[in-house]
């Protein structure tokens, strides 16, 4: 099955470390949102597509895996991996790493359900994501 990635350099600010000068934990969720958005521009699902649509699609799981601290000034890139699922819902594997030695500072894992705009969830994907999905080769 193809094989659907995007990827995205960062730049570790001032404002997203502690006072050891690293990363602090919560930053490292809004890295995973800009890879998702950068996924989101790329493969033509975006937020703006989601409103369009009157969907919400909220995370449901988010898992981190550290492997090495990020520290201020450090300049790495997060990759984005759509895993393709059968269930409405939208799976995505990432990892931050550096780009000039492969090095991984990071795995994670996120799951988002899909609800329409009165807060119910959807148990099958909506036409606009089976259709996307059918562009992208997945089914």
């Amino acid at each position: 099955m193809k094989e659907l990635t995007a990827e995205k350099d960062l730049e570790i600010r001032f404002s997203e470390v502690d006072m050891m000068g690293v990363v602090w934990h919560g930053s490292y969720a809004t890295y995973l949102e800009d890879a998702r958005e950068a996924f989101g521009a790329k493969y033509g699902l975006s937020y703006m597509k989601y409103i369009v649509e009157y969907t919400f699609a909220p995370i449901v799981e988010l898992n981190f895996s550290y492997r090495k601290p990020l520290r201020y000034g450090m300049k790495p890139r997060v990759r984005i991996t759509y895993r393709p699922s059968d269930a409405a819902k939208i799976l995505f594997d990432y990892e931050i790493y550096n780009p000039e030695d492969g090095e991984v500072y990071l795995k994670a894992h996120s799951t988002q359900v899909f609800m329409d705009r009165d807060y119910h969830l959807l148990w099958e994907s909506p036409a606009f994501y089976v259709e996307w999905k059918k562009q992208m080769g997945l089914l």
